[in-house]
């Protein structure tokens, strides 16, 4: 025992040594040594929606797996990505557009971020904070707010706002899904009467517009009723009806309120002899059919970017939703934002290595180089920083339109590159 003791003894001054001798080279080779300073990426919009929610856990998924695979290259330097968020609450009614700029502001000011992601949810605080992205050189890959007004914007002054991009679908190519889709319900079905059902929002306004004034038109099918809900709003009968007397073989809807469930579940009670065919924010997840109790079979709606719902025919897309879902315990809800969300993270990293620092101009220059496989499909830029929409995934980004079937599966059926089967009207919907 004492033999023991005394060896101790002489091996204490010899650790100490040791120690210290590790502790003057950590302190000499900085904080290298312990891990290198990570690139922080804001995430501000209106985290207690749907979209906003599940666009955060995108993008905290994107930066998991490239951290797993050691991160940023920055020159000769490997770096982690860093996420923080704030909730501009710009979604919620009665938030005032210069309270969201505010907390954007805020979370420049004090996180110091290299580039914000996902970014206001409303078009309406998306426009008034294009200045501020424009004060900072703050690089911004919007996956939200939905108006071409920011596009015409950047185009009025192109070094000013070079600064802000938009990798989601804008209302621009939503119409133009819309038209292919309500095409197809035409010539398949004989449907000439639309009645339009929309959210009173800027996004909303601007695609209902566009439909009533430009699409339907050219279509040859007529408008015989539009009207406009309040965000919150949810009791849609009197509309429907209104929809039912006019003999209405398409109900088109537009919103991305929680309450627009109620639309689907009088639709159903009501019997409506129309078929929906739209966008209705809480009928796009998987979890809508137990939510609404398999009361939904026969409602079309779309999904405003491949990945948020998994393809059958286009891999990347179904390994991003079999992945989100293992990592979070269930699928994509929400049809708008999160894939490219997720698919922001790798645009801005991959700019990022290219122009092989983290100054601003550099990785702007970069971004609109921008040319990939993606999750919606190929990702490129055009001059107005808008991603490329179209009907092939080889080509261009792609949206989709689904249908829910009588047991309660989506089914994407549009466009044909995509489809898995064809449209079904429902029982109380007929052909013309």
């Amino acid at each position: 025992m004492q033999k023991k003791e005394k060896a101790m003894k002489r091996r204490l001054p010899l650790i100490g040594i040791l120690l210290l001798f590790t502790g003057f080279a950590l302190l000499i080779a900085g904080p290298a040594a312990y891990a290198a300073e990570p690139i922080v990426i804001g995430v501000p919009t209106s985290l207690g929606f749907l979209e906003g929610k599940e666009s955060h856990k995108a993008v905290q998924l994107a930066v998991s797996e490239i951290n797993a695979g050691g991160g940023v290259k920055v020159g000769s330097e490997m770096r982690p990505f860093k996420v923080v968020a704030t909730d501009l609450r710009d979604a919620a009614a009665g938030v005032p557009v210069p309270e969201a700029l505010l907390g954007l502001e805020k979370l420049i000011l004090e996180k110091k971020p290299t580039a914000i992601l996902v970014g206001p949810f409303r078009s309406e605080a998306l426009l008034a904070g294009m200045d501020i992205f424009a004060k900072y050189k703050m690089p911004m890959l919007g996956t939200l707010a939905m108006s071409p007004a920011t596009e015409a914007k950047i185009k009025s002054d192109p070094e000013k706002y070079k600064y802000i991009f938009r990798v989601s679908l804008n209302v621009i190519y939503w119409v133009k899904l819309l038209a292919g889709t309500n095409a197809t319900l035409k010539k398949d079905f004989g449907f000439e009467k639309v009645y339009i059902l929309n959210q009173d929002v800027a996004w909303a306004r601007g695609t209902a517009a566009g439909m009533a004034k430009k699409v339907y038109p050219k279509l040859g099918i007529e408008v015989v009723g539009h009207d406009q809900f309040p965000t919150g709003f949810s009791d849609f009968s009197a509309a429907l009806m209104k929809a039912k007397a006019k003999g209405a073989g398409i109900l088109f809807t537009c919103f991305d309120m929680p309450e627009s469930g109620v639309l689907v579940k009088q639709w159903k009670s009501l019997r409506v002899p129309a078929l929906i065919a739209g966008f209705i924010s809480p009928m796009a997840g998987e979890v809508a059919w137990k939510t609404f109790n398999g009361k939904i079979g026969g409602l079309m709606n779309a999904v405003f970017e491949l990945g948020n719902i998994p393809s059958q025919k286009y891999a990347p897309a179904k390994n991003f939703y079999d992945n989100y879902k293992k990592a979070y315990g269930k699928g994509i809800q929400a049809g708008h934002a999160p894939a490219p969300s997720y698919e922001s993270v790798y645009i801005l990293k991959e700019a990022i290595e290219r122009a092989g620092s983290l100054d601003p101009d550099a990785i702007v220059a970069e971004i609109e180089k921008t040319d990939r496989k993606g999750v919606m499909g190929r990702i490129r830029f055009d001059e107005g920083h808008q991603v490329v929409y179209g009907t092939d995934p080889a080509e261009t980004a792609v949206a989709a339109f689904f249908q829910w079937t009588a047991d309660g599966k989506r089914k994407i059926v549009y466009p044909p590159s995509i489809a898995e089967g064809s449209i079904v009207l429902p029982s109380w919907v007929k052909k013309r």
